[in-house]
């Protein structure tokens, strides 16, 4: 992730915009995401965290606090690529309410990832 990047487009099943944009986070081994994390977006999701588990080491950082909406699809991604690391954890920062739910209720005492609100 060396630059944001913005996926999406006309949802036309649900009648409006998604957009995802995925950077960089200043300072820290990880991502900031914002948007939703959708059907409509998940291929830009999944090459984030596929760029976030190539240059993990140790801890990753995954800033959501601009995410507004994230499906079981794209929390499943996201457990996904915590539990294929070699090592360490995925701290998720400031997730939409949704995010630690499913965590909880799909992948109950997942070690790998913590969730800081």
């Amino acid at each position: 992730m060396d630059a944001p990047h913005t996926v999406g487009g006309p949802g036309a099943a649900l009648g409006r915009a998604a957009a995802l944009e995925v950077g960089p986070l200043p300072g820290r081994s990880g991502i900031r995401a914002r948007g939703e994390i959708s059907v409509l977006t998940r291929s830009s999701w999944e090459r984030a965290l596929s760029e976030l588990a190539r240059r993990h080491a140790g801890v990753s950082y995954v800033e959501l606090s601009d995410v507004a909406f994230v499906d079981v699809a794209g929390v499943t991604a996201l457990a996904v690529t915590a539990m294929n690391l070699p090592e360490g954890t995925v701290v998720v920062e400031n997730p939409p309410p949704q995010l630690p739910r499913v965590l909880e209720l799909f992948w109950p005492g997942l070690d790998r990832i913590e969730v800081a609100v």
